[in-house]
């Protein structure tokens, strides 16, 4: 039997713990909760790989939390490729799954592919892409060429101004039903799992069980087979989080607590110390002042 595309996508990982787009299969059907969280860099994404995380996503929300824009828009093809390098660098074990940022898939079907392989080629081992029924020859075709897909039906960042902004989604029968219908297609054009970003619960459990692969939910409620959440957001770095969001930890406030006591040390004269400084031999010290010649004023001094 030949290899499927995530077989193939995934061969190159020897480590037996590395988690891939079966793992996660497996999971769903253990009933085991799946976890993933985003990353930018090389250093978070080793943190969040030495703490045991599913799934790294590499999500263009670094539009919004690391370069400051208002959505998640201005995000190039170009910023993408240069983060997901950066957590290629750092993780050993998790799934790598680099989004595709807006405008690098929905004109042209052979543009996606081509940009979703120089996402695997930047070292990640799947890629996301916003959209349901609609997209569902796009992510056949990628499928076909090898490259794992993940879904994201619900709210679509992308979509936000053709929303109105940042708003619940399936709040009625009908656009549950629509949602529904956005998963379904996705999954049977060959997604390995599925993102449902903020939807009730109830429409997120109905999801869950009619599909086959897993959901990860993002504001959806317990139902899902696994959560996903921005760093940022759960280490206290951003000054506002959505409603779903947790914070674990206020890291903000920690930074400006010892970027202020930087500054007291160095104001003050309490840094640096001589120690601080590499040693010199006192010979060797000696010599050099001594070869400098008399000390000279200092400038702006004496005028």
């Amino acid at each position: 039997m030949p290899p499927s595309s995530a077989d193939r996508a995934t061969s190159d990982r020897t480590d037996s713990r590395a988690t891939t787009v079966v793992t996660l299969q497996e999971k769903k059907a253990r009933g085991e909760r799946i976890t993933a969280l985003t990353a930018y860099d090389c250093p978070t994404a080793r943190l969040l790989d030495a703490a045991g995380i599913d799934v790294l996503l590499v999500g263009d929300s670094l539009a919004m939390v690391v370069l400051g824009h208002e959505t998640t828009l201005p995000v190039t093809m170009d910023d993408m490729l240069h983060h997901a390098r950066a957590v290629a660098r750092g993780a050993k074990r998790a799934l790598l799954v680099g989004d595709m940022p807006f405008l690098s898939y929905q004109a042209d079907t052979a543009e996606a592919v081509r940009n979703a392989g120089r996402l695997l080629q930047a070292g990640m081992h799947a890629v996301k892409l916003e959209g349901g029924r609609d997209l569902a020859p796009t992510v056949r075709a990628l499928v076909g060429a090898g490259i794992p897909v993940m879904g994201h039906a619900g709210l679509l960042p992308q979509s936000v101004r053709q929303l109105g902004g940042f708003r619940p989604q399936a709040r009625t029968a009908e656009s549950a039903r629509a949602v529904l219908d956005d998963a379904l297609a996705l999954e049977a054009a060959g997604a390995f799992a599925v993102v449902l970003e903020s939807v009730p619960e109830k429409v997120a459990g109905a999801i869950t069980e009619r599909l086959q692969v897993p959901t990860i939910g993002i504001g959806a409620g317990p139902a899902t087979d696994g959560q996903v959440l921005v760093i940022h957001d759960l280490l206290g770095l951003t000054e506002a989080v959505p409603r779903f969001v947790r914070r674990y930890a206020r890291l903000g406030e920690e930074i400006v607590k010892a970027a202020s006591a930087f500054r007291d040390d160095v104001e003050s004269g309490r840094f640096p110390t001589s120690e601080h400084a590499p040693a010199m031999p006192e010979e060797e010290s000696g010599a050099f002042l001594a070869a400098l010649g008399p000390e000279r004023p200092a400038r702006g001094h004496g005028r």
